[in-house]
């Protein structure tokens, strides 16, 4: 899979599982969503958190997500509702 092809489908895994469960995924899961080795997601992830997108970005010196515009994984103060179900933080 070329490098373009697979930053786009890893930030869509990582969109979607947000939006869906209100967390975000680690790189094996998205290892397993995208078809592709471990080590060949977490390459991609760190791409994909350097390539400068506001709002984007791990926490420092790990492979963990903390935020994925406009959700944060780590709990703030800006909680979001939708129908009811209050599962995400806002950043």
């Amino acid at each position: 899979m070329d490098t373009k092809d697979l930053l786009n489908k890893t930030y869509q895994v990582i969109l979607k599982q947000m939006m869906e469960k209100g967390q975000a995924p680690h790189y094996t899961e998205i290892a397993t969503r995208v078809g592709v080795p471990l080590e060949e997601a977490r390459n991609a992830l760190h791409q994909l958190m350097a390539q400068g997108i506001p709002g984007l970005w791990l926490f420092p010196d790990t492979d963990y997500i903390s935020s994925f515009a406009p959700l944060s994984n780590l709990p703030t103060q800006y909680r979001i509702s939708v129908d009811g179900q209050e599962k995400w933080f806002g950043q």
